[in-house]
């Protein structure tokens, strides 16, 4: 008999093959060492203040499951998303993050920092290490991206033109340093910065869209956005949905993996179903991630 799974991964695929994709890029999936999701899912459990309401966590698998899923599904490429709270964090986070991804090919070497003195010693060593995409996390890290701590490795990202996925907006809910308004000053002084702003910078979607329109550099990922859960929240007002075909090379699919409360099917479908064509589609769900981070040797797993 099939399996739940083995239907919905099926239908992930299809959809894939019906835009003429080998498959999809996700920018934005979580993989972290096992005691630091532990406490993730347990904060989610709680519904804790940066949550602020029931989240059920839909993919509460082992590591390996987790990875079988997502290859399943026909994802070709993931990041491990993964950030710290509190300083003497990162370096040790990036270590683990090193091995995940010798351990695992279709992952995109995924690193991280805090405003810390060490900062840009240990941002150094994860370029030097392979280091593909970096993640930045306003809200839970409860740090200022402006802060002069920070300038050398914005610096050494923007040089080497290395992406960060931000979480920078002030959903689900604001922090002391969530906002544009942040954003905006670091890319007055890294004007090349790649960033990619995480939730499309929900729900400050207008001012993200205009820092994007002004810097060729920064991209918006999908991740949760134009599901039924977030619109009960912080829907994308209709004259923002509108501006999204002018961005068709600047946006990416993220789906926020396996901490998501619905089936991955339907973060695939959330941004199908905008109304936008298929080459919109395309480069959203594989072809923008294929050129940002130079994955053009893909193959079909």
């Amino acid at each position: 008999m099939e399996t739940d799974h083995a239907r919905e991964a099926a239908a992930v695929r299809e959809l894939a093959t019906r835009l003429g994709l080998p498959g999809i890029v996700d920018v934005h999936t979580h993989f972290m060492p096992a005691n630091v999701l532990d406490k993730v899912w347990a904060y989610f459990d709680g519904a804790g203040p940066l949550v602020g309401r029931e989240w059920p966590i839909a993919y509460r698998h082992d590591e390996e499951e987790r990875v079988r899923r997502l290859r399943d599904f026909g994802v070709l490429a993931f990041t491990s998303m993964l950030y710290p709270h509190k300083p003497g964090m990162a370096a040790w986070l990036n270590g683990w993050a090193t091995d995940f991804a010798a351990r695992t090919p279709d992952c995109l070497h995924t690193a991280t920092f805090y405003p810390e003195p060490e900062a840009a010693d240990y941002v150094a060593a994860a370029i030097e290490r392979g280091a593909r995409v970096f993640k930045s996390h306003v809200q839970v890290g409860d740090y200022d991206p402006r802060d002069r701590l920070l300038d050398p490795v914005w610096g050494q990202l923007q040089d080497a033109r290395i992406p960060t996925v931000i979480h920078c907006g002030s959903g689900p809910a604001p922090g002391r340093f969530t906002g544009p308004e942040p954003i905006r000053t670091v890319l007055q002084r890294f004007p090349r910065l790649p960033l990619i702003i995480a939730h499309m910078g929900m729900p400050e979607y207008g001012e993200f869209l205009d820092l994007a329109a002004s810097h060729e550099a920064v991209h918006l990922d999908t991740t949760m956005n134009f599901t039924a859960f977030s619109d009960e929240m912080m829907p994308m007002p209709a004259d923002q949905v509108r501006r999204l075909g002018d961005f068709g090379d600047r946006i990416l699919f993220g789906s926020d993996f396996p901490n998501i409360p619905y089936p991955y099917l339907e973060a695939v479908e959330a941004v199908t179903g905008l109304g936008l064509d298929g080459s919109w589609q395309r480069a959203v769900l594989h072809d923008n991630a294929v050129r940002l981070f130079d994955l053009s040797d893909l193959r079909v797993g």
